[in-house]
This record gives structure tokens, sequence and C-alpha cells, in this order.
């Protein structure tokens, strides 16, 4: 679990809002796939790895967990706590790690923009988007469509 940046929460949602303005004119030549993605794919496990220990899941959503990422829970769980969150707000797996939960619902409070995102609901996490650009995913509106088989 990285600490760093991720204490900044309110930092990197400024940074956040600041990438999607300077890459949104950008956004016709993002396509899956392509020679952009892999410069990008580079460029998140980079960044995002430093920073969030991303683990790639093509479908980020750091914007709406507090600047933390949820894949980083042992449990790998994507829309809050599972319940075994201990006492002291610690992990029911790795004990003396912070619930990843608990980090995502104090860092949210200090995020003006995107804070409240964190009341949602979040779509579950997409499998065939792993080791793709988050950012190209969500330019490209793939990381907002529903799967095939909801639609049935």
């Amino acid at each position: 679990m990285r600490i760093g940046l991720q204490a900044y929460p309110r930092f990197l949602e400024l940074a956040y809002q600041l990438s999607r303005r300077l890459l949104l004119p950008f956004s016709r030549w993002m396509v899956p796939g392509g020679w952009i993605e892999k410069i990008f794919v580079v460029l998140e496990k980079g960044a995002k790895g430093a920073i969030f220990d991303c683990r790639m899941c093509g479908d980020c959503v750091l914007h709406s967990t507090g600047m933390t990422c949820p894949m980083t829970c042992p449990k790998n769980m994507r829309n809050g706590p599972c319940g075994g969150v201990r006492q002291n707000g610690n992990c029911e797996i790795i004990p003396e790690m912070k619930c990843v939960w608990m980090q995502a619902w104090d860092r949210s409070k200090v995020m003006r923009v995107y804070g409240d995102d964190f009341l949602g609901i979040l779509p579950p996490r997409k499998g065939q988007l792993q080791d793709g650009s988050a950012w190209i995913n969500d330019f490209t509106g793939i990381a907002v469509q529903d799967p095939a088989s909801w639609l049935e």
C-alpha cells in the first residue's frame, strides 16, 4: 500500500481534473488496442503504479474512491468494506493494514469536486479491460458501458 501522495487527495483531485482537460482535445485519437494505448499503458503503469499501487484494471475509479484504489483491498472489494473491518479501522486479512475503504472515506471528505462520488454505487469491474488504459477506456466510453450480458 502506497502512502506518499495519497495523503494529499485534494492535490490528486486537481491533478486528475487537469489531466482530463489536457487530454480531452486528443480524445479522438485514443482508441483501444492501438499504439497510443500502448504508450498510455506504460505511462499509467509507471505513474499510477508508483502513486496508487495500481493493478491496471483498465476501469479506474480513483476519483470516486478518495484517490484510493479499491483493488488494493486484499479481497478486491470494489463497492465498500467487506464487513470484516476491525474496530480500529484495520483490515481483517492484513491486521496491520488500515482498511482501504476506511482510507478512501477519510480521503474523499477533503475532495471538493469528486468527494461525493464516494457515496455512489460503482459498477462491477470489467475483467476484459484488465491491463488496458483506463484513460482510453474512459474517453471512449468503454468504461461506463454495461456488459452485453446485462442488456439481454
